[in-house]
């Protein structure tokens, strides 16, 4: 297990390494100037010159790529050229954001999908099992950006019930007890709520395949001789077998979660990684581009060792292969 896990660990570093190679130089062969964007149309040529010398830009780009590996290597993941502000704490003061709407949205769209696939695999209605499927599959191939949109349109502009951005109101500085967490929960639903719909969709049909995997092995058959009840093969044994193939999807889905949550928040103006990733990709803030890249495919690999962790825990047959 820990052989394996080395493995990963380094084929995971090495995957990050081509992940933010290939970012660097797409982002600087990209049409636009961030010099010419932040000095402004006014700008003389030699006001753009000398900030380009300043920033670094007229070297060559593997100059430039070496020098930046150097720098973020030691700790020292640059300035927004944008704000000003250290990248390091224009992260760090994001990220409880994205973290949070990332955590519940995944406890959320894996209890709903888990609550759905059951059902299916257990009804006897065909009709509901057609409606389901129906339902789900409609909801994962949805663009998450435009369900947003939809959401938006339907709760904030139709029903009037929900806002539509922010974390929090504007008056919620003076907002204390339940009703500042009233509040915060509010502006939660909308994100929480896109983000969970889509992926839902995809886990209840990958449990429901699963399950009824499980229900035609032959161990199964063996349960149901010894005249186990119904209900315990359900969640004992076709559940709990079906369980092992959707605990490693978990790892495969934190790519999706994160890139959703980058069009999710900036739709609704979340304040967290994502919303600053779009105005940085605009504004060409490489600095800030880069170090959220950095973030973003270290913690997808993390996620993939977790889930292999998890899977090595529920699955017999890894603990015993092991131990041989």
């Amino acid at each position: 297990m820990l052989q394996r896990l080395v493995r990963r660990a380094f084929l995971g570093l090495a995957i990050v390494i081509g992940v933010v190679t290939l970012t660097f130089f797409l982002l600087r062969l990209a049409p636009g100037d961030p010099v010419e964007q932040l000095l402004g149309p006014a700008a003389t040529t030699d006001q753009i010159e000398t900030q380009r010398h300043r920033l670094g830009f007229d070297r060559p780009l593997p100059v430039q790529y070496v020098a930046w590996i150097g720098r973020f290597a030691t700790g020292d993941w640059g300035t927004s050229i944008a704000t000003g502000r250290p990248v390091l704490n224009l992260l760090a003061d994001a990220w409880p954001a994205t973290a949070g709407l990332v955590i519940l949205s995944l406890t959320a769209t894996y209890l709903l999908g888990i609550l759905i696939g059951v059902i299916q695999a257990g009804t006897r209605s065909r009709a509901l099992d057609t409606t389901l499927s129906i339902t789900t599959v409609t909801l994962f191939a949805m663009p998450g950006y435009w369900l947003g949109l939809m959401l938006v349109m339907f709760f904030t502009y139709h029903l009037g019930v929900l806002p539509s951005f922010g974390a929090a109101g504007l008056d919620a500085d003076y907002l204390t007890g339940w009703e500042r967490m009233a509040d915060r929960l509010r502006h939660l639903a909308l994100p929480l709520l896109t983000l969970t719909l889509i992926g839902a969709g995809g886990i209840a049909r990958y449990v429901r395949g699963a399950m009824l995997d499980a229900r035609r092995a032959p161990f199964i058959t063996v349960a149901r001789a010894r005249g186990l009840a119904p209900s315990r093969i359900m969640f004992r044994h076709v559940l709990g077998n079906a369980m092992i193939p959707v605990v490693t999807l978990l790892g495969l889905s934190l790519p999706a979660v994160f890139s959703g949550t980058v069009f999710v928040e900036a739709i609704f103006a979340w304040p967290g990684v994502g919303r600053i990733l779009v105005e940085a990709v605009r504004a060409r803030d490489y600095p800030v581009v880069m170090a959220a890249t950095v973030v973003s495919a270290a913690l997808v690999v993390l996620g993939n060792l977790l889930a292999d962790v998890l899977t090595s825990r529920v699955d017999p047959r890894l603990r015993v292969s092991d131990g041989a």
